[in-house]
């Protein structure tokens, strides 16, 4: 997430720009750019989303929300109980995290954690879905995610 905020800082100004001459689709292009240009240093495919169309044009929040993190999109199954992944988001992010079980079909595994008042995050065997403003509690739910699901080190 450091990488991603550092390259958006260092591009506010022709993200700006784009956004002043009411050019959305620039900068939408251009912040993907960003966020793939990151997520290849990680071997990831890291994707900011705009699903509230107004949102594109406040720049302070690009990298802070709406942030999904495929790391292999063909996984299907978690390499731990789905449980522990679902109780490790109440103990930190707390009690506002509302897991389920969710995308459950076809053989497949899938959490959706529901954040009270904040939003949600799909959590999938291959990838993580951050629909919620990224704060200190579910930045370290998805430190987390990265080093014990996608990236654990004993493997």
């Amino acid at each position: 997430m450091d990488d991603l905020h550092l390259n958006i800082k260092r591009n506010h100004e022709a993200l700006a720009l784009a956004l002043k001459r009411r050019n959305p689709n620039i900068a939408y292009q251009k912040v993907n750019e960003l966020a793939q240009f990151v997520g290849s240093h990680y071997n990831v495919n890291l994707q900011l989303h705009f699903p509230m169309p107004g949102k594109i044009s406040d720049l302070d929040s690009y990298g802070t929300e709406n942030i999904s993190l495929v790391v292999d999109k063909f996984r299907r199954v978690f390499p731990m109980p789905k449980e522990t992944i679902k109780q490790k988001a109440i103990e930190l992010i707390g009690n506002d995290a509302k897991p389920k079980d969710a995308y459950t079909y076809e053989g497949k595994e899938g959490a959706k954690i529901i954040i009270t008042s904040q939003g949600s995050i799909e959590v999938l065997p291959g990838s993580i879905h951050f629909w919620c403003k990224i704060d200190s509690r579910i930045r370290s739910y998805g430190d987390w995610m990265v080093e014990n699901v996608y990236f654990p080190k004993n493997s």
